[in-house]
């Protein structure tokens, strides 16, 4: 954080987004978020934050996250809109949302009575280094059960992972198949070690989120 904010004061651009986990929001963090982020951008930025789920823009996986968005003109901040889910998980569609994929239909999985969100992805950047797996927690891996995906083990491609099924039998993921559950495309090609790219994955913000955010960013700065 200081360094992003020393780039920011340094560099003056007309914005700036930032994204962070929500539980930098909670009361015991509220005297660091003061004093080393709002306080120094405030001295040249009016700023707001909100949170945003990952499902809310069809991104087939629990993930919530805080952002943190600055303008240099206030005439801009005032322009700006948070912006809106595009999609839902409800058994009742609301007016205009689209239905957020599972995660098995998103993977191209077949039916097996029960399909969700899949849990938050754990960055292979955090926890032993060279793990290759992404559960974040207990409950999570009852989920991942429950939605018969194997979230350990993953591998760099989809043909490795068919050679080394789980003894439950459960779907064992590809990098691939963990970048469709962050919400990018499925022809996009990621680099260096597995645990590498799902630590690249994991710490990236879902792109269609990240999408909603810019596209509403640049709409603030066309205002006068």
């Amino acid at each position: 954080w200081p360094s992003f904010v020393r780039a920011v004061l340094d560099l003056e651009p007309s914005a700036f987004v930032a994204e962070n986990v929500p539980g930098l929001l909670d009361p015991k963090f509220s005297s660091f978020v003061s004093t080393v982020i709002e306080k120094p951008l405030s001295r040249k930025y009016s700023i707001t934050r909100f949170c945003l789920s990952s499902e809310g823009f069809g991104v087939p996986q629990s993930r919530k996250r805080v952002f943190f968005v600055g303008f240099r003109r206030s005439v801009h901040l005032r322009k700006f809109l948070v912006p809106c889910p595009t999609h839902t998980i409800d058994d009742e569609l609301a007016f205009g949302l689209s239905r957020c994929l599972g995660a098995r239909q998103a993977l191209g999985l077949g039916g097996i009575g029960f399909d969700w969100v899949a849990p938050t992805l754990r960055s292979g950047f955090t926890g032993p280094r060279n793990t290759t797996g992404v559960v974040n927690s207990k409950a999570s891996m009852e989920l991942w059960n429950k939605l018969q995906i194997w979230p350990n083990g993953v591998q760099a491609n989809r043909e490795a992972a068919s050679l080394f099924p789980p003894e439950n039998g459960h779907f064992r993921m590809s990098i691939q198949d963990c970048g469709i559950l962050q919400g990018f495309p499925e022809d996009w090609q990621f680099s260096g070690a597995v645990y590498q790219v799902l630590g690249q994955i994991g710490n990236s913000v879902c792109p269609p989120v990240a999408y909603a955010v810019a596209m509403n960013v640049a709409k603030a700065l066309k205002a006068h």
